[in-house]
């Protein structure tokens, strides 16, 4: 391979490359919608010429053939009034109009022919223009919609995710902190008033077990000896439990307080 064509070869591709980047595809579709409207122009001229062509060659057919026949009658008409020279005079331009006539009779068929295939081109020309306007239109919608989608995701792309990510994530961890702050500040509030309701209970307790030991002492020998008869008030000596049921009482009131512990 010679330097030339290599460096043609190198030429022409880059030239492609070039002219295939630069290509817009629409662009490219109205360019040639616009190309083939030409041709359509064009195509129409040339079946209106070639129709021209046809009714000129009619119109002298016509005439040639009226010709033909004129000179027929004159020579029937020279020789009924016996001029024979006369008669072969008129059949000689009887001849040659009827060639003329001929001969256009043949370019005429051939100018007919001709027309009715221009006009089949005409009307399948007019059909794919048609077609391709449709076709222009989707396709333009396509590659709106194309550039619209790669101009989103350039964008998307584009987006500094990580760091959005990591804001996302620093966010997440403040409301999960708060959460926890909310419920830890729940909890204590419950605990201290469940401590106010233990207090409150607690003395509950204690008067029960005042009561319970007025009870034992109203139950004990001296005191049941003072109940009857008496009106006098009880001194010290009096009122004092006996040894045996002050062990009794405390052993009651430590399985009272072993009671509350358990509670």
């Amino acid at each position: 391979m010679g330097l030339f064509d290599r460096v043609s070869r190198l030429v022409r591709a880059n030239v492609n490359d070039m002219v295939s980047k630069a290509e817009d595809p629409e662009k490219i579709l109205e360019q040639a919608v616009i190309d083939m409207q030409e041709d359509l122009v064009q195509l129409r001229q040339a079946v209106a010429s070639a129709i021209a062509s046809q009714k000129r060659s009619q119109q002298q057919y016509n005439q040639a053939q009226t010709e033909s026949n004129n000179w027929q009658q004159r020579a029937q008409l020279a020789l009924q009034k016996g001029d024979e020279n006369l008669a072969k005079e008129a059949l000689l331009r009887k001849k040659t109009h009827t060639e003329t006539a001929n001969v256009l009779k043949g370019q005429l068929d051939q100018q007919s022919t001709q027309v009715d295939t221009l006009k089949r081109s005409l009307i399948a020309l007019e059909g794919k223009i048609s077609e391709a306007k449709t076709k222009k239109d989707m396709l333009r919608a396509r590659a709106s919609a194309a550039k619209a989608q790669e101009q989103l995701q350039s964008t998307v792309s584009n987006l500094g995710t990580g760091s959005a990510m990591a804001a996302f994530e620093r966010m997440e961890d403040k409301v999960l902190q708060l959460e926890a702050r909310s419920q830890a500040a729940g909890e204590l509030a419950g605990a201290d008033l469940e401590s106010q309701f233990a207090r409150l209970e607690s003395g509950d307790v204690d008067l029960e077990l005042e009561a319970m030991k007025q009870q034992m002492l109203a139950g004990s020998p001296q005191a049941q000896a003072q109940l009857p008869g008496t009106a006098a008030s009880p001194t010290a000596s009096q009122t004092k439990a006996s040894p045996q049921d002050q062990a009794v009482v405390d052993a009651e009131l430590e399985d009272l307080k072993k009671q509350l512990d358990n509670l």
